[in-house]
């Protein structure tokens, strides 16, 4: 096994937490559907993925939000409640700890499907980013995870082989991408499995 140069994380349920269904109450108590029905109609829609991907401004994401569940109230209204869903865990302020640990020794990199609205919002509200050396966000790259493509301009970057680059992910899909690529992938599964994985690469971790 090569020797681990390069750490790369994922966001969300790593270092972030978030509840989608925390906006999709809010808006629906503002339309005729239930959250549920908020949630299949653009969190979990290509629509979703048009904007992660920044192929549509948040305005034009909005005003389609607006046409397909009747939604009637103004941008900065809608945007607060978008924004708010995320928080901090005990979990993920142990991720962000072990961050300054790893520092020193190792390029640390953040790998996030997020769209503009959210990565502005998290850059001022919960700054978790300052340990990283990088920061890939889809919406600036024009790629969201698993495209292979996304990965692959990450490593050129970063300027390190596959084989010298640890990634964590919560999604087990996005690590699989990772790992065809030769990165050593990892689903996260809490900062106990974390450092596991990491010093079974060789990653000293401090604990």
């Amino acid at each position: 096994m090569a020797a681990i140069h390069a750490i790369i994380f994922d966001l969300g349920k790593v270092l972030v937490d978030f509840d989608h269904m925390t906006a999709g109450r809010k808006i629906a108590l503002l339309t005729g559907k239930s959250p549920e029905q908020i949630y299949e109609l653009f969190f979990n829609s290509p629509l979703i993925r048009s904007f992660e991907q920044g192929d549509i401004s948040p305005e034009v994401f909005f005003a389609d939000v607006q046409q397909r569940i009747d939604l009637d109230i103004p941008f900065d209204q809608f945007v607060a409640i978008w924004n708010n869903i995320f928080y901090m865990t005990e979990s993920n302020a142990a991720v962000y700890d072990l961050l300054a640990v790893l520092r020193p020794k190792y390029t640390l990199a953040m790998l996030s499907n997020i769209n503009a609205l959210h990565y502005a919002y998290l850059k001022e509200r919960l700054p978790v980013f300052d340990r990283f050396h990088h920061l890939f966000a889809s919406c600036e790259m024009g790629l969201v995870k698993p495209d292979e493509r996304i990965y692959r301009t990450v490593l050129d970057r970063l300027g390190v082989p596959a084989c010298e680059t640890f990634y964590t992910d919560d999604r087990p899909d996005m690590v699989a991408a990772a790992r065809a690529l030769g990165i050593e992938g990892f689903v996260f599964a809490g900062i106990g499995q974390l450092k596991r994985d990491l010093a079974g690469c060789g990653v000293e971790t401090g604990a």
